[in-house]
């Protein structure tokens, strides 16, 4: 029974659609960012990807799920979804719109499905983490699992500055 009360509605969604994840939790009383949660659990940066929730001038709605060590690139990430600008929702308006909590959002089950981006690069990894729906949980699951979980595409959104 204490198992089920586990369960966020990102992780009943990958059951309901059979798609493999492992859970794992930590402990995180405040949320600092992606790399402070990589390093707590000894995860390869490179696998480890944060999701953003962005709005447009239009009212619309997307997110984006990146590395970590990543920053979006707007204007990429504008063109990716067909809109003129993108900026980040205000942290105040995340729980309202997506159920989730800063440090604990992820594409999967939000109230309301927004499209989704994953980038590009995760195509290539075996598996990545992402948050798991409630602060102190990581999800490791496939790209592609995440991808067709999230009702997401896979573009280029990240800055590359090299």
């Amino acid at each position: 029974m204490s198992k089920k009360e586990l369960k966020t509605n990102a992780m009943r969604i990958l059951d309901r659609m059979k798609i493999p994840y492992e859970y794992q939790t930590y402990e995180c009383e405040n949320f600092e960012d992606g790399i402070a949660t990589a390093n707590q659990l000894s995860l390869p940066h490179e696998e480890v990807y944060k999701t953003l929730v962005t709005q447009a001038k239009s009212g619309s709605h997307y997110v984006f799920v990146i590395p970590i060590e990543e920053e979006i690139d707007f204007k990429k990430a504008a063109k990716a979804v067909g809109e003129k600008s993108l900026e980040m929702l205000p942290v105040k308006d995340l729980t309202p719109l997506t159920g989730y909590v800063r440090g604990g959002c992820t594409a999967i089950g939000m109230k309301k499905q927004f499209p989704t981006i994953i980038q590009e690069d995760a195509a290539s990894l075996e598996t990545i983490y992402v948050s798991g729906g409630k602060l102190g949980m990581q999800l490791r699951l496939s790209p592609e699992g995440l991808r067709k979980a999230a009702s997401a595409s896979f573009g280029d959104v990240i800055r590359k500055e090299k």
